[in-house]
């Protein structure tokens, strides 16, 4: 027992060496796993009335106190009592663990008091429950919930330490298995992630060797045209209110049928302005980019409901954001045939449509993607329940609440997608996927937490069937890279990841390729969506990895082929 103990130990310590792990992470597991290997040695640390227990087969039962936390954050002192725990830890990951520990969180009372009764925040807190208990056989997320919003009142404020401080008992019961399991759970993901990153980088390869290609125009580059935005407001059957558009329209008069269209689907708490840089870039390469609010999950929504005013969106935002796509296009198509100002200068049988997280989401449902409600009613059975760190998953699942049926989300007059940072493989998973029938482009950043990477984005695109797709993966990305900013929600720093400014002209440069490529078919734009062309865009911070062609099959022998 105790060499598999001290095994399970060598195992899991592994990750904190890793490059690619999340801060956050390094710094709580390297808590539990210090409070575990110590216990191996047999050495009991002084109790106290405010503590975390925790029992360790077969050693027994074990304890720290949270005065002893609460100095080596305020003060960086380690304990006597905490002094056997913090030498199992290199002097870089305590620093990690204290700056974890007592980092403050600057958001508003009643916006912890409105997340932690939203349902993805009380699922959060129901998993969160089942490792930090009220006994040792028994979870309460209500005791969670009371300690977050007591800390957020207290002048310490949110931090990690000050919630296991106003925990309402007297003890908390740390399950260190369920610790270990997210440990290996983690281990595991990061190893699948590098080895299908080795994948695409040898694809992409291959990609190159097959396609040497003269490249001579910076797509980062404004175009030639100068353009003007254009605001109108239009109706949705379902929405209360009118929903505000905004137009980048090309100073020009087009000779033709008329200027391919646009349009670009936020994603949660942020507007029609968050993607404001892409809409000018494209306008000024003759496109007429559209960029929407969706009302019930825009800035001013999650702000509403934050405070106090609104209720959490629900359900049938998954069907009411396609169809504002659809509305709007009638709109547009009814301006081009009767406006004036407008007569002649939309092409809407070119239309393309562009969104990040659940705007991508839009954005593949507009473009053919199908709800899967037989995957969903299986992966979202026992949620709460369920070990699992994607995050993406939890709002995934609030579709299982809508009527299981066949919804008619698609429309023909979009001829191409583009999705950055999208979650696909619960809500649509590989038979909803394989309906899209248009040239599609996948967006993706290594270090996504909120839709992971691997599992949201690589393995959807091996699903698809569309006439040429490709997959655009951004080493150091995050979900919030491709971002001006967070909009109504406070991210963490490590989340957030390097600045989002050097990542936003990777994404007009292949935006500006695939559009030209698939909607006007100008053909001197091909090159550019290949790797010879997505490596000169890497900078420092972030490296761009374009492939054309991905199997499962190639994911699959990856994963069983990486290092135990």
């Amino acid at each position: 027992m105790a060499n598999s103990m001290n095994d399970r130990g060598r195992h899991s310590t592994k990750l904190f060496h890793h490059p690619a792990t999340p801060s956050w992470f390094k710094g709580f597991s390297q808590f539990a796993l210090s409070l575990g290997l110590v216990c191996a040695l047999g050495t009991l640390p002084a109790k106290s009335a405010e503590r975390l227990s925790f029992f360790y087969p077969p050693f027994g039962q074990f304890s720290i106190t949270v005065d002893d936390l609460e100095i080596f954050v305020n003060e960086g002192r380690v304990t006597d009592s905490f002094a056997t725990y913090a030498a199992q830890a290199t002097p870089e990951q305590l620093e990690q663990l204290r700056t974890l520990l007592g980092e403050r969180f600057e958001v508003q009372p009643f916006t912890v008091y409105q997340f932690t009764r939203s349902p993805i925040g009380k699922t959060l807190l129901v998993r969160l429950s089942h490792i930090l208990k009220t006994e040792p056989n028994k979870s309460d997320f209500l005791a969670l919930r009371a300690a977050f919003n007591q800390a957020v009142l207290s002048e310490e404020g949110l931090t990690i330490v000050n919630v296991l401080r106003q925990f309402p008992l007297d003890t908390i019961h740390l399950d260190l298995q369920r610790v270990f399991l997210a440990t290996d759970e983690i281990m595991d993901l990061l190893k699948m992630k590098e080895s299908i990153v080795k994948v695409l980088q040898e694809q992409a390869k291959t990609e190159i060797s097959q396609n040497p290609v003269d490249l001579k125009w910076d797509l980062r580059a404004p175009g030639r045209l100068r353009w003007q935005k254009v605001h109108f407001t239009f109706t949705h059957p379902n929405r209360e209110d009118p929903i505000p558009v905004d137009v980048y329209r090309p100073l020009a008069r087009h000779r033709g049928g008329g200027f391919p269209v646009i349009i670009i689907s936020h994603g949660v708490a942020s507007n029609r302005e968050t993607f404001s840089y892409l809409a000018q870039h494209l306008a000024s390469y003759g496109f007429v980019v559209a960029a929407l609010d969706h009302p019930d999950t825009d800035t001013a929504k999650i702000q509403n409901f934050m405070a106090g005013f609104d209720t959490p969106p629900d359900p049938t935002t998954f069907i009411n954001r396609p169809l504002d796509i659809r509305y709007l296009l009638d709109v547009l198509e009814e301006k081009s045939r009767f406006d004036p100002a407008w007569r002649g200068q939309l092409d809407l049988n070119r239309v393309g449509v562009v969104g990040q997280s659940l705007g991508a989401y839009t954005a593949l449902a507009s473009g053919g993607a199908q709800l899967n409600f037989n995957k969903l009613a299986l992966e979202c059975q026992d949620l709460e329940n369920r070990l699992s760190f994607n995050i993406s998953q939890l709002l995934q699942c609030e579709a299982n609440d809508l009527t299981a049926q066949a919804y008619p989300l698609g429309d023909e007059r979009i001829k191409a997608v583009l999705a950055v940072n999208p979650f696909a493989n619960t809500i649509f998973g590989r038979e909803g996927m394989s309906r899209i029938q248009v040239p599609t482009m996948v967006v993706a950043g290594t270090e996504d937490y909120i839709t992971p990477t691997v599992e949201e984005q690589i393995y959807p695109f091996t699903w698809l069937n569309a006439p040429e797709k490709y997959l655009a993966l951004v080493e150091g990305g995050t979900h919030f890279s491709f971002l001006p900013d967070t909009g109504a929600l406070p991210v963490p720093k490590d989340l957030m990841g390097p600045d989002p400014k050097l990542a936003h002209p990777m994404l007009q440069a292949l935006s500006t390729a695939f559009f030209k490529t698939h909607l006007t078919q100008a053909q001197e734009y091909r090159p550019y969506l290949s790797q010879s062309y997505a490596k000169t865009l890497n900078r420092e911070a972030f490296k761009l990895t374009l492939v054309r062609s991905l199997s499962s099959a190639q994911l699959e022998g990856a994963t069983a082929n990486s290092p135990e």
